[in-house]
């Protein structure tokens, strides 16, 4: 069985924000409304709670992102 890459099959995969458990750094600006470069620092901090480290690349985890900006009154 061959694997079909071409665009037009691969756009039915593609999921809803809102629906994913992680987002990339450009997903969460779009979902919050929050910089690039402000998300960018907050996910340097060492202790961050809601940043998951894939290698190099940086992803959101969207429930816990949630829950930050949900119990922060300023960022």
């Amino acid at each position: 069985m061959k694997l079909d890459t071409s665009k037009e099959n691969n756009s039915r995969y593609e999921i809803p924000i809102w629906r994913k458990v992680n987002l990339s750094i450009e997903e969460a600006v779009i979902y919050s409304g929050i910089g690039r470069n402000k998300l960018y620092g907050m996910t340097n901090e060492e202790n961050c709670p809601f940043v998951l480290w894939v290698g190099g690349k940086r992803l959101i985890k969207k429930k816990a992102f949630d829950e930050y900006i949900k119990n922060s009154f300023e960022i």
